[in-house]
């Protein structure tokens, strides 16, 4: 599925389908803006989400997602970030190092 930016057009695939789930989850580690955002999956896999964020993320910047529950926890790298239609951005996940319980 081709990306593009305003630089660019890049490629990437995925290993895994991922399935269609709202989880409540928070993101910790954006480099400008520090702190904590509590915001949701859109889609799961077992090795990464795309979440909705009203941050800007670069590609390949690490960050930590926990679910909101607490059974989950992972450093993550930031695949791509897209700007939505509404406010926000699309971001999508790979996780490093999953502990815990996840939704697949």
């Amino acid at each position: 599925m081709p990306v593009k930016s305003s630089r660019q057009t890049f490629h990437y695939h995925r290993v895994e389908r991922r399935i269609t789930m709202e989880i409540p989850v928070v993101l910790d580690g954006h480099q400008q803006m520090p702190g904590t955002e509590s915001t949701f999956t859109e889609n799961v896999s077992a090795r990464g989400a795309r979440v909705v964020s009203t941050r800007r993320w670069q590609e390949g910047e690490r960050l930590t997602i926990v679910s909101r529950t607490g059974e989950f926890r992972t450093s993550a790298r930031v695949a791509y970030c897209q700007p939505l239609q509404s406010d926000g951005f699309a971001v999508g996940l790979e996780f490093l190092e999953p502990k815990g319980r996840w939704v697949v």
